[in-house]
């Protein structure tokens, strides 16, 4: 069973440093591996290793505090290495050395015999797989005890630059007994949300939505806005098809599959190609030797350019583990004007710059291009958001701590990578995303 969703609103913004080949090939073997609780909003970590300590893939690295079943676990058999932390003894990572060739690495076994919800649950918090998922409202890793009304899989990824996951992650018997796995935790429906005239088939216990239109079309909150919004007091979760892939194959397997297909991109890449790594790699086990000489600043970017994480050439690789983007940095530009020139090799989608008009390919750097001023109300972000929200109204809200406003105007629904285009776009150049994320976890912490 299928039905078609067509997203008008939005923009797919023109980067050079797009992939040529969808075929993926092997990365070099990362030294260390490493695992990072801040990826995981709403998980608290406690060590179940110790520096010295052998593990296995699937091992537990850490457990949540509030629920010692919810795990982050390793995703290579080796040695842990370090557990770094950081102010007031935060754990800031988990580093695993690798025993040999990781393609050959023993695996934890779980056991699969799953019949009922509870079973089901315990078997992907064990597996780390529970930790990979997010709720509504509050974007945050799934309340163990929340009950979903409906779960909600995205098949697409629209973000600049991006690979299709369906390239990748199409082996259907897996789809089809990770939807299995899931059905047990719902007494909703599942959605999966693929492009229209994805080369995904149907997949069984799924009820499938061919989605047609510019970014963000492939994020969840669209998914979900268009289909069945979340109301207050109500719970849905979310997931990727690589998540939902990775399940199918717990399933089928006993195992863990760690496996995650990388897009390198962005204008300062040499050759943009995908690259069959594992989770938690090293960014340097992935870039070097694959940027273009520059006698400039280069920003490494886990994830896209909207909503990625900037990380250094030493770090890892961040969740959800499938996208580098590196780009200039900017930082030693000296241009005529400033952010007020009207050059035509300027990326902008206001009409008082040439670049607007031009079918080209545009090399933009990290800097914001403006200076600190007033919030205009000015609807750009209603040009950018398909989602029946105010976004301006909401994120004056949020500012305010307007807790009954926040609500009234949706705040249950969104996650801040729903406002990452948005801010793109703004000529307030406010930082949308930040705001909606300290507005959710005001809002957790006062209302649960």
């Amino acid at each position: 069973m299928s039905r078609k969703l067509t997203i008008k609103k939005g923009l797919d913004i023109r980067i050079a440093g797009g992939l040529g080949d969808a075929a993926a090939v092997d990365a070099p073997q990362s030294s260390t591996y490493g695992i990072i609780p801040d990826d995981f909003l709403g998980f608290v970590p406690k060590p179940s290793v110790k520096e010295g300590d052998k593990v296995k893939v699937g091992d537990p690295l850490l457990y949540d505090k509030r629920d010692s079943e919810l795990k982050l676990v390793s995703p290579v058999e080796g040695t842990v290495t370090a557990i770094v932390r950081g102010e007031r003894r935060k754990i800031m990572c988990v580093t695993v050395t690798p025993d040999g060739d990781v393609s050959k690495s023993a695996k934890a076994e779980f056991d699969t015999k799953v019949s009922d919800a509870d079973s089901a649950r315990r078997l992907l918090k064990n597996s780390g797989l529970w930790a990979m998922m997010r709720q509504r409202p509050y974007d945050i890793v799934p309340n163990p005890d929340a009950q979903p009304r409906d779960i909600f899989v995205t098949a697409i990824d629209s973000a600049p630059l991006a690979a299709d996951p369906v390239n990748y992650y199409n082996d259907i018997k897996a789809l089809e007994a990770g939807v299995a796995l899931l059905a047990l935790t719902t007494k909703g429906k599942i959605y999966v949300g693929r492009r229209d005239g994805s080369k995904l088939p149907d997949i069984k216990g799924a009820e499938m939505v061919d989605i047609d239109g510019p970014h963000p079309a492939g994020n969840a909150g669209v998914l979900i806005a268009n289909i069945a919004p979340v109301n207050k007091g109500e719970t849905v979760w979310t997931l990727d098809i690589a998540t939902l892939w990775r399940m199918g194959r717990l399933m089928l397997t006993g195992t863990v599959d760690t496996t995650t297909y990388v897009a390198l991109t962005g204008s300062e890449v040499a050759d943009p190609k995908v690259y069959k790594a594992v989770i938690g790699a090293t960014i340097a086990s992935l870039t070097d030797g694959k940027l273009r000489p520059a006698d400039h600043h280069q920003r490494i970017i886990s994830g896209n350019v909207l909503t990625g994480i900037t990380v250094a050439a030493d770090g890892y690789l961040r969740y959800p583990y499938r996208q580098i983007t590196v780009i200039p940095e900017g930082d030693d530009v000296d241009e005529f004007m400033g952010w007020a020139s009207i050059s035509p090799s300027k990326m902008s989608e206001s009409r008082t710059f040439p670049g607007k008009f031009l079918k080209r390919l545009f090399r933009p750097d990290a800097r914001l291009k403006g200076g600190r001023r007033a919030f205009i109300m000015s609807g750009e972000y209603d040009r950018y958001m398909p989602m029946d929200i105010m976004a301006e109204y909401l994120l004056k809200a949020i500012i305010g701590r307007d807790i009954e406003k926040m609500e009234k105007l949706g705040i249950y629904e969104v996650a801040p990578e729903d406002f990452a285009l948005g801010e793109f776009a703004d000529t307030s150049k406010i930082e949308a995303q930040k705001i909606v994320r300290e507005g959710l976890d005001f809002l957790r912490k006062e209302v649960e």
